[in-house]
């Protein structure tokens, strides 16, 4: 069975540069680390070369949904006095420092609610210390582990920014940073799982089928076993809906760009310059027009 795994693995690969473009996203990797408090702990001391091992230290304060909340995060947790904010993504997101910015805003914003002492007042509010990592698995290359800098997006570059904040990006593609995959399995887990689910769909006509037998392969296999056999139809579910929506949103988009770049073109040869450039941002004159050129 290890022979036939590896020979798995080394196929897939081999075949890499086939792109399946429809990712798996951040939803299961959170639903993976919500649901199991061990995982989590397991990945942390992964991460930080410690060796807790009474989950009970987390202190779970992941932003959810809400009508005050500006943006809602993957995990956050606190642990011995650190902050811990992780974002799982599929894509390359050089905005990422600034988004976790805005993250650490709103969860030192619940610290200062919960605390006795005053924002105006004389004594200093203690804040849990900010740990800001991103786990990568998108198609596209990328180094093992990378740094982002906030200040890599200021303008000004010769003024001295008064405020930094790094984001630590990990590459957690199968096969990638294996010293971090050795001291976390159920984060290798993941990785062989997601690498299994792009391989078994990309080579199916029924993805629904394909995605049913890539979890009944895993299990047999003992990947995410125990998780799999717990949760397999939320997962599942999770993955049909991930591959509907990125594929709705890829025909919507190519769709939104030829219909924009028709009319514009249009708009330019009537030399109708002032509603070219209203277009882009009024939805309804946007419309009007498409219905004045006839443009499906």
């Amino acid at each position: 069975m290890k022979n036939y795994l590896r020979n798995f693995f080394d196929n897939w690969h081999g075949r890499r540069h086939h792109k399946v473009h429809r990712q798996i996203k951040d939803r299961l990797f959170r639903f993976l680390f919500e649901k199991d408090r061990e995982a989590l702990l397991q990945l942390y001391n992964a991460l930080n070369g410690t060796n807790y091992n009474d989950s009970s230290l987390l202190q779970v304060v992941t932003i959810e949904s809400a009508v005050y909340v500006v943006m809602k995060n993957d995990l956050a947790f606190i642990i011995a006095g650190v902050l811990n904010l992780y974002e799982h993504q599929s894509t390359v997101n050089p905005n990422m420092p600034v988004r976790f910015l805005i993250y650490l805003a709103q969860e030192y914003q619940g610290v200062i609610e919960k605390a006795q002492e005053s924002l105006y007042g004389s004594k200093q509010i203690l804040l849990p210390t900010p740990h800001c990592v991103v786990f990568y698995n998108g198609d596209r290359e990328i180094p093992e582990e990378q740094v982002l800098k906030l200040s890599d997006a200021f303008e000004n570059k010769e003024q001295k920014a008064d405020v930094e904040l790094t984001v630590k990006v990990l590459n957690i593609n199968y096969g990638h940073n294996s010293h971090l995959m050795e001291q976390c399995k159920i984060l290798e887990d993941y990785a062989k799982f997601v690498a299994i689910t792009r391989q078994f769909a990309s080579e199916a006509t029924d993805r629904k089928a394909a995605l049913n037998d890539a979890i009944l392969y895993c299990i047999q296999n003992h990947i995410l076993e125990e998780f799999l056999r717990k949760y397999r139809m939320e997962v599942l579910g999770m993955l049909l809906e991930e591959f509907d929506v990125n594929k709705y949103e890829r025909s919507l988009r190519e769709e939104g760009e030829t219909r924009l770049a028709t009319l514009l073109n249009r708009l330019f040869s009537d030399n109708r310059m002032e509603d070219a450039k209203l277009v882009l941002t009024d939805k309804n004159l946007r419309e009007k027009l498409y219905r004045e050129y006839g443009i499906k």
